[in-house]
């Protein structure tokens, strides 16, 4: 019997999504629009980086509202109950520069993520571990015969539920799961552990 991985997105499924807070945050309405929304990552991010720059924000604006957000409720209740069950790996489009406030309140889970480039905490770019790096990473886990449950939210984790043996959404809007109706979409992490533990 082949040994199990959990792949898990992490924003949105267990913490908040960062750039809807920084939108709460500073007012600026167009930093609302995540992977939820546009398919396309890079020209999502081209245009947080536009701006970012037209308003002057900087790494440590985005880092202070990051040290104001807690997981999700219940979060970590989930990851509490699964890890001692299967291995668990979060497969994330975020940057490590925002992800380590976070990894700390869920008792540091492995991540794999991007990187920000930065200067004079200005950020001027990103680093993509590789293009499409959630079905990478599920698919080369495959490949040393792990079987993978996956779970997420957004169009930017479709990829790697089709590349999973098992993939399943949480709390996707309504236009992701209309698009992906072939994936089970709950709504609590309850329901999210139970899926995950009847095919362990």
């Amino acid at each position: 019997m082949k040994q199990s991985i959990v792949t898990l997105d992490l924003e949105g499924v267990l913490v908040p999504e960062i750039w809807i807070a920084v939108s709460e945050k500073t007012g600026i309405a167009a930093l609302r629009r995540t992977t939820r929304d546009e398919p396309d990552y890079d020209k999502l991010m081209r245009s947080r980086l536009a701006i970012m720059d037209e308003h002057g924000l900087k790494l440590a604006d985005i880092r202070a509202v990051i040290n104001t957000l807690a997981p999700l409720e219940g979060a970590r209740e989930f990851l509490a109950a699964l890890r001692p069950r299967a291995q668990v790996l979060i497969l994330s489009d975020t940057f490590l520069q925002f992800a380590n406030p976070l990894m700390r309140q869920l008792d540091w889970p492995t991540i794999f993520c991007n990187h920000l480039l930065v200067e004079n905490d200005r950020v001027t770019g990103y680093q993509l571990r590789q293009p499409d790096q959630k079905r990478q990473s599920v698919r080369a886990l495959r490949q040393l015969c792990y079987q993978v449950i996956a779970a997420g939210d957004s169009y930017n984790d479709t990829t790697m539920l089709a590349e999973a043996d098992h993939g399943f959404l949480f709390r996707a809007p309504a236009n992701v799961r209309a698009e992906f109706p072939q994936y089970p979409c709950v709504e609590e992490h309850s329901q999210l552990l139970r899926l995950i533990e009847a095919r362990l």
